[in-house]
């Protein structure tokens, strides 16, 4: 087969931008239907670790079937009890290595994140830099300023990256379809729009966790969060049939071409005495 011409350039080109990418993440025991046209898929997380927190599962799933993944983490989550910055550089690189990603770090201030029009424009540039089909944000209700305002700078980055004639970076795009992901420190029980699917696919976010050494191993306070996880992705896989899910939000309607699909999903229901 013919080598795609300039293929090694832009090999190299997102090297030298610091974005790794690997098919480690791709487990031969879970190996579902490759899609006909693959999706360009864009992950905004206020802080490293966010993203596979909160949808590892389906990151990684979503790499197996072929589907383009990129995840934009605002800050480099430090300052923290056991991280300096190189080692959260070294352990964010590691998790996009396991789900077989691409990431980068925009550098926006730990803790201080604000909801400005430069921070948005900042984030529209990546927009229109990854062109997504499809956009992925923090939950909206949360105890975490900085989750918040990464929930509004996406939002509304979302919509400045379609502006013609701005200051933005690169020709205008608008992404189609933004979904939430639950990564709240609220003590709320999420109420999602629609749950995916992630089994065969759960070890490799709980992998991608464990990358986090100084969070989550080195943490001894935060490693009961590990177990947290699976038992959450556990409770929301039965609620599908399934051995494990993740849970998703969306403020806007979400069509569905063909009802087979749901109709061919296990009926949870049928479960028990009757």
């Amino acid at each position: 087969m013919p080598r795609r011409r300039g293929a090694g350039k832009e090999r190299r080109s997102r090297v030298s931008q610091g974005r790794h990418r690997s098919a480690v993440g791709r487990p031969a025991s879970a190996s579902p239907r490759r899609s006909p046209r693959p999706l360009r898929v864009l992950v905004i997380a206020p802080h490293p670790d966010d993203a596979e927190l909160a949808m590892g599962g389906t990151i990684a799933k979503m790499a197996s079937l072929g589907h383009r993944v990129h995840v934009v983490d605002l800050t480099n989550g430090e300052p923290t009890p056991f991280g300096t910055p190189e080692r959260r550089a070294e352990e964010s690189a590691r998790a996009a290595e396991i789900l077989g990603i691409t990431r980068s770090c925009l550098g926006l201030t730990n803790r201080e994140l604000v909801h400005d029009l430069a921070s948005r424009h900042r984030v529209a540039a990546e927009i229109r830099r990854e062109r997504p089909d499809m956009l992925f944000v923090p939950y909206f209700e949360d105890a975490h300023p900085d989750h918040r305002a990464a929930t509004l700078i996406a939002e509304d980055a979302r919509f400045d990256a379609k502006l013609t004639k701005s200051r933005i970076p690169g020709e205008p795009h608008w992404t189609p379809r933004l979904f939430h992901y639950f990564a709240t420190h609220l003590k709320i029980v999420p109420q999602p729009s629609f749950l995916i699917d992630t089994s065969g696919f759960d070890s490799i976010r709980r992998r991608a966790v464990l990358a986090y050494r100084s969070q989550f191993v080195d943490h001894r306070a935060n490693r009961r969060v590990v177990e947290w996880l699976d038992t959450a992705a556990k409770f929301f896989g039965s609620r599908i049939g399934a051995e494990t899910a993740e849970p998703f939000y969306s403020r806007e309607c979400v069509g569905i071409d063909d009802l087979a699909s749901i109709a061919a999903r296990p009926d949870t229901g049928s479960l028990g005495g009757g």
